[in-house]
């Protein structure tokens, strides 16, 4: 949480960490004051901005993803971004190097990012930034079991509006959420690195096979983003077999496909306990323009 280049929300200003008095606060130098929670992550998004439903995941959602995610279904994913990360960081690292996680979940791919880069000698904070409390909360609390808490912070608040100083980042994490470039170019430094995740053609193909009549294949995005150039595409493929009709159903929900499928075709995998799936991302590096 101290080393984070925070940004008021309120003002703009910077922000600093105030560990020594109780309630733990991040501060601005205009007073604006805001309380870190016990299980250590902080909420950063404005009354005015949370609407009247709680935005993001709810607590049962965190719970599945968790539960499917640790299940160690998508390792191979999360050891591509995080060999991905390290590699561009040798380019053009300082020290410490901060990187966002925009849309950052519960944080699991966010404090395997971490580790790996602690691991390897590399002097690096993170700080990961969703919309739902449920979620950074998860990741806070696991990040203080883990002894990442000096290296992860978590905070509620919109990547589109990241309390972040402006040229404050040597890189971004943005998987699966939506991109925001105006925003992500903001607070990346001149030489600062994009990583965006995006499904392949035959991602989830099994997970479709068991839903759909007529299974389609995901169009290749290679994401024209106007504040930078498409340096490096790797691709990750493998086949997994999930197990345990949680897992598989808590998979599906974690899709777009979801919220696109009739109640009649959801129902398919009500009795399935085992599910064999092609898992295929393409992750794209960008270089700020």
């Amino acid at each position: 949480m101290t080393r984070i280049p925070w940004k008021c929300p309120n003002c703009g200003d910077g922000m600093t960490a105030y560990l020594a008095e109780k309630p733990y606060v991040l501060r601005c130098a205009r007073g604006h004051s805001f309380d870190i929670a016990k299980q250590g992550y902080v909420n950063l998004l404005l009354p005015q901005k949370r609407g009247s439903t709680p935005p993001g995941d709810d607590a049962n959602m965190v719970r599945a993803r968790t539960a499917f995610l640790d299940g160690g279904y998508y390792k191979a994913f999360s050891d591509g971004v995080n060999r991905l990360v390290a590699d561009a960081l040798r380019e053009n690292a300082s020290a410490p190097c901060v990187i966002a996680d925009a849309g950052c979940g519960e944080g699991y791919y966010t404090h395997n990012l971490v580790s790996y880069l602690r691991e390897g000698g590399t002097d690096a904070v993170c700080a990961g930034f969703d919309l739902s409390k449920d979620a950074v909360s998860h990741g806070a609390k696991r990040a203080k079991a883990s002894g990442n808490a000096e290296s992860l912070s978590f905070a509620v608040a919109s990547l589109f509006e990241m309390p972040l100083a402006d040229g404050s980042c040597d890189g971004i994490i943005n998987l699966f959420a939506p991109t925001a470039d105006d925003e992500f170019a903001r607070i990346l430094k001149p030489d600062g690195f994009l990583v965006l995740a995006v499904p392949a053609e035959r991602h989830l193909w099994g997970l479709k096979c068991a839903v759909y009549d007529t299974p389609y294949e995901n169009e290749v995005r290679r994401d024209v983003l106007p504040h930078f150039t498409l340096k490096e595409v790797r691709q990750i493929r493998e086949t997994v077999t999930v197990c345990g009709n949680d897992h598989i159903k808590a998979l599906f929900a974690m899709t777009p496909y979801f919220w696109k499928t009739s109640v009649s075709d959801r129902q398919k995998l009500d009795t399935l306990e085992q599910l064999t799936t092609e898992i295929a991302f393409d992750l794209l590096l960008y270089g700020k323009n």
